[in-house]
């Protein structure tokens, strides 16, 4: 996010983990950040790594560990939830462990996306439905179950 024209991460670099999350998924994931190949300099994400089972955890611990030694200049991110610093991924990996604060204001980061969420051409899509012509938005409502 250093300059608007920067990218927003492709379908490969990002895992967001369920606990229907299998361990040939995370393996994937794992083998495409860890094994070097000419994909430039991605920042591969897993979201919400605390949600894996215990078995798949334990599969992908193993495997990163095996897999960590082909390439000693990987970017992997991983974000868990922090009332949930106490299952298995965030224990193993707590020893590289940062509090995270944004670095940028809202606004600005506001900004940034805008600019990736914009649909250029205006037509008659799902883009419309969104203020200001966003393919992307948020529906969210204090009640549960009316229709969102």
């Amino acid at each position: 996010m250093n300059s608007p024209n920067q990218p927003l991460p492709t379908f490969d670099e990002v895992l967001l983990c369920t606990p229907q999350t299998t361990a040939e998924q995370v393996g994937l994931f794992l083998r495409r950040c860890l094994i070097p190949c000419s994909g430039g300099e991605k920042i591969y994400t897993m979201l919400y790594a605390d949600e894996l089972s215990y078995d798949v955890s334990c599969r992908a611990e193993e495997l990163f560990q095996y897999l960590q030694h082909y390439n000693k200049t990987y970017r992997l991110v991983i974000l868990c939830n922090c009332e949930r610093e106490h299952s298995y991924i965030p224990s193993v990996f707590s020893q590289y462990k940062v509090h995270m604060i944004p670095q940028r204001p809202l606004a600005e980061i506001q900004q940034y996306l805008q600019h990736h969420y914009r649909v250029a051409q205006p037509s008659s899509s799902a883009a419309s439905v969104f203020k200001d012509n966003m393919c992307v938005g948020i529906v969210s409502s204090k009640r549960a179950g009316v229709g969102k």
